[in-house]
């Protein structure tokens, strides 16, 4: 399984590919919290990441399906899967191998912006921050990364088109994240079932950590929602 993690992250980093992933996520992070105007953590007049992590899930919803766009479908096209199959490893340790080495590049993705805390504890009057506040935001942004990659990987299984399998996965990932919350507003689910509906989407548990509230349905949401992507990626490989 390491083997199949050592062998996506030297592909990663091989190129360009992994670096610009990394240096787009901070770009466009730093130009809408400290340059553009109406988004400018300058203008909010409190020193506050909210900002960021409003903006961060919308950046990592195509982010990250083009991460893991290539990650099965190239082997599907290349015709590398058939080699795969002839080594001693099952379906899980496949997708796992796979899956892990996605999560390593988003921790060199979101790490980084770990610089945005000690910024912002410069521009705060006290000199201090709401750090549980921020570390619960953190723990349901992973949480929210390692969810998209999941399903993202799960949509690469079902073909070998690199390009169908981003397009799918961010329509997937759109539709987990605020697909829900948009249906529950609707008038004929107001009063009813509203609440239920909502809560089935991504964005009604990652705004709940970051309260920092660490509530067990929230994590067991999410592992649910990761196992469940994961075991019918297990599921194609095996038909494959």
């Amino acid at each position: 399984m390491w083997s199949i993690s050592k062998k996506e992250l030297a592909q990663f980093f091989s190129n360009l590919t992994g670096y610009i992933a990394i240096i787009l996520f901070l770009l466009v992070n730093g130009l809408f919290l400290f340059v553009l105007k109406d988004s400018s953590i300058f203008e909010f007049g409190f020193a506050s990441l909210d900002k960021f992590f409003e903006l961060a899930p919308w950046v990592l919803l195509f982010l990250v399906p083009a991460i893991t766009m290539r990650s099965l479908s190239d082997e599907f096209r290349g015709g590398t899967f058939e080699i795969l199959k002839t080594k001693p490893l099952t379906p899980w340790q496949v997708a796992l191998g796979k899956y892990f080495a996605v999560l390593i590049v988003l921790l060199f993705v979101i790490v980084p912006t770990f610089i945005y805390i000690f910024t912002i504890r410069s521009l705060s009057a006290s000199g201090s921050i709401d750090t549980g506040g921020i570390a619960g935001s953190y723990l349901g942004l992973f949480l929210l990364a390692a969810v998209f990659a999941a399903v993202s990987l799960c949509c690469s299984s079902f073909t070998n088109n690199a390009v169908v399998a981003f397009l799918v996965s961010a329509f997937t990932c759109l539709i987990l994240y605020f697909g829900f919350n948009a249906i529950s507003k609707l008038s004929v689910f107001r009063g009813s079932a509203d609440y239920y509906i909502e809560m089935l989407g991504i964005d009604f548990h990652y705004r709940s950590i970051s309260r920092a509230v660490l509530d067990s349905r929230d994590v067991i949401y999410f592992l649910s929602v990761i196992f469940l992507s994961l075991l019918i990626t297990v599921k194609n490989l095996q038909k494959r």
